[in-house]
């Protein structure tokens, strides 16, 4: 098949796609506007001389994310897999940190930056909600629209029976790592450590057991250790581009801080409502899986109180 061919044939599989999921559709569009938007008033306030004052811990921040990610996924070299209790229990405790570093790293100081730079608390928590729903249209619309496949629920997307299954888990693990990075990139765009530092934090803790998952799911799926581990740490990767993306959006006019701040923290409620919290309870360990997102929530609350 020809590169034209090629294209036109996506081209084909995605319009069918977008007639059929409509909603999705419109939010990813209106989800992928606001974020060109909001870089091309940060590239012209780059190009005029005033470069993010965080770029450079936004991105030993997602490096940090990159490293544990890829340390989380060592073990799976030697581990086949590990009881189904045990991973749904870490996988509750990573939710639990990432629903605690969106409110009190996230929605918080966008909160309180909202309220300060538009001198109401009404309007500022306006803009952090408008944030909040282009960020959950975005997730809807990539979820919905990328091929990918998750460890339970099988390969889902348009085009997904035409990629081979360490593609559709390649993908699958972007969607959860790009928002991440992200969240990180708007948390350190104003060079604020109080904000910065604790996200940063629990984002890389929590993606240690998320490595190891994602490393294991691979190895389940029949592929060689090394090329798992490799794969899942790869993964990590997107994390400092995540934080590029996320430093660009929140850097440009001074309103767009308090609305990147909404839209991260809506892109990583989204995975875990929809992805990561129903992922640990399909196996009978709903139990468990509460208890560790209860102990992954406090972990953040502690070192949000003790950093920020």
């Amino acid at each position: 098949m020809t590169t034209a061919t090629t294209a036109d044939h996506w081209t084909h599989l995605l319009r069918a796609h977008a007639r059929e999921h409509r909603t999705a559709a419109f939010g990813l569009g209106i989800g992928l506007l606001a974020v060109l938007l909001l870089l091309a008033q940060s590239l012209i306030q780059i190009a005029a001389g005033n470069a993010p004052p965080g770029l450079k811990l936004a991105m030993l921040g997602g490096l940090a994310g990159f490293a544990t990610t890829a340390l989380g996924a060592l073990p799976a070299l030697v581990l086949r897999g590990l009881p189904q209790r045990v991973e749904d229990t870490l996988l509750g405790a990573v939710a639990g940190m990432m629903l605690a570093a969106s409110a009190f790293s996230l929605l918080l100081p966008g909160l309180d930056a909202g309220e300060k730079i538009l001198g109401s608390a009404p309007l500022g928590a306006g803009v952090v909600v408008a944030g909040m729903a282009l960020g959950v249209l975005l997730m809807l619309g990539l979820d919905q629209f990328t091929p990918h496949e998750h460890d339970k629920t099988g390969p889902c997307g348009p085009g997904h029976d035409e990629c081979s299954r360490i593609w559709l888990f390649v993908f699958a693990i972007a969607l959860h790592n790009l928002p991440e990075g992200m969240a990180i990139g708007v948390a350190f765009s104003q060079a604020d450590m109080a904000v910065g530092l604790p996200l940063t934090t629990a984002i890389a803790l929590q993606d240690i057991p998320e490595g190891l998952a994602v490393a294991l799911a691979i190895r389940g799926a029949g592929y060689s250790p090394l090329l798992a581990v490799l794969v899942a740490g790869a993964s990590g990767l997107l994390e400092p581009l995540g934080a590029l993306l996320g430093v660009g959006l929140s850097s440009g006019m001074e309103v767009a801080y308090p609305v990147g701040l909404g839209l991260a923290a809506g892109a990583m409620l989204f995975v875990v409502s929809h992805e990561v919290i129903p992922e640990t309870h399909r196996n009978g360990h709903q139990t468990s899986a509460t208890v560790g997102l209860m102990l992954g929530f406090a972990v953040m609350m502690v070192l949000d109180t003790t950093l920020g």
